[in-house]
């Protein structure tokens, strides 16, 4: 009895690892060329993406997660805002060469580009996505891809050094919009993004530009 348990609990772990490494059977082959190129073509119809956003950052090492939550902007001509909320307000601006960590209180940090090409690097790789860069992507990744642009399932293994060394893996799931993120470490933490509430607006509001103004 004490085997079969044990043989079921290790076939739901194998079974758990399968399921999520499933979209790398899936490599991007011509017949999907089509689908794939729609599928982005779909995400980039909007200059601007605004929405909510709930993060979970696992430490493998230690056996916890860390949560936050709060609201993004894509501007396609800007960059990105993740605004945190939760647990703690504050905001980091990814431009297209600079950083800028905003806190409470009205301080703000610009972050230059050298020793933060990670960051950039990674929001790039989101700005590809949503504003339908497929030869970037091309370029940059190993790409998988299954489904279809109502339902779809990407994959991403980095040919570019300066991601290769933080992120191991990258997938997104979505539909007309991108659902969630999954940016799996090399040293085999996992950050996890879920996005909702989607809306399209046709410009910025004035607190919004803020964000993008360097101090």
């Amino acid at each position: 009895m004490k085997r079969f348990i044990a043989g079921l609990c290790l076939f739901f772990l194998v079974a758990a690892v399968w399921a999520q490494d499933d979209i790398f059977l899936h490599p991007l082959k011509a017949p999907d060329i089509d689908a794939f190129r729609t599928t982005l073509g779909l995400l980039a119809k909007n200059q601007i993406v605004r929405g909510s956003f709930e993060q979970e950052k696992t430490l493998s090492r230690h056996n916890r997660s860390l949560k936050s939550s709060g609201n993004f902007i894509i501007a396609s001509e800007l960059g990105m805002v993740w605004e945190t909320l939760r647990p703690f307000p504050s905001a980091l601006t990814l431009g297209r060469d600079y950083l800028v960590q905003s806190r409470p209180g009205g301080q703000r940090t610009v972050l230059g580009a050298q020793g933060n090409e990670t960051f950039i690097r990674l929001a790039e790789v989101i700005s590809m996505v949503f504003t339908g860069n497929a030869q970037g992507l091309l370029d940059n990744f190993e790409v998988y891809y299954f489904g279809n642009a109502a339902n779809w399932e990407l994959g991403l293994l980095p040919r570019d050094r300066t991601i290769a060394s933080f992120a191991a893996r990258i997938t997104m799931k979505g539909d007309a919009v991108i659902r969630s993120i999954f940016i799996y470490e090399q040293n085999g933490d996992t950050i996890k993004y879920v996005l909702s509430n989607h809306n399209f607006p046709s410009e910025l509001t004035e607190h919004e530009i803020s964000f993008f103004a360097l101090p």
